[in-house]
């Protein structure tokens, strides 16, 4: 069973148990909504249950159940928080993609059909999504992820289809 990592727990945060968290979600507010399990890869703290959730101006602070004071918190920094990757429902939109999925589909030119690579990883700066690209030769290659140059995601055949602009994968 595939997991994907939702989250890592930061500092404690005040002195009644909470923590902030660093979220790697796009919908931290229904992913750490009260009552959520997340699954942890953490031994001794295997589970933990979300308590309470709020912003603390751009902070995404969490409690959890039975975590109830700052040294207890404290011991929680660093530990991912992670879900079964079968368990998220599926998008609503057909040109939306959970990381996951675009992570080791083949890339191949618009034009050509040649092979240009593999994704291995997705960034999300502020902008645009951005696939990184392993190239053949090793080296990698950033391609925003815009239709304008990504048209065509086919994950039933494990391929995304790429019209670069002149300079990239030169």
């Amino acid at each position: 069973m595939t997991q994907l990592q939702v989250g890592r727990i930061g500092r404690a945060h005040g002195i009644r148990g909470e923590v902030t968290i660093t979220p790697f979600t796009d919908d931290p507010d229904r992913r750490f909504a009260v009552g959520s399990r997340l699954q942890t890869d953490s031994a001794a703290r295997p589970v933990l249950v979300v308590a309470g959730a709020r912003r603390s101006g751009p902070v995404q602070v969490v409690g959890f159940e039975g975590i109830v004071d700052r040294n207890t918190a404290e011991t929680l920094r660093g530990i991912h928080l992670l879900v079964d990757a079968e368990a998220l429902p599926e998008t609503e939109d057909e040109d939306e993609f959970y990381d996951h999925q675009l992570v080791g589909l083949a890339v191949h030119h618009h034009s050509t059909g040649e092979v240009l690579g593999e994704v291995v990883d997705v960034m999300h700066p502020p902008a645009a999504p951005v696939l990184v690209i392993n190239r053949p030769d090793g080296t990698e290659e950033l391609v925003p992820f815009v239709s304008a140059i990504v048209p065509v995601v086919d994950l039933a055949a494990g391929t995304v289809t790429v019209d670069p602009p002149d300079g990239m994968f030169a």
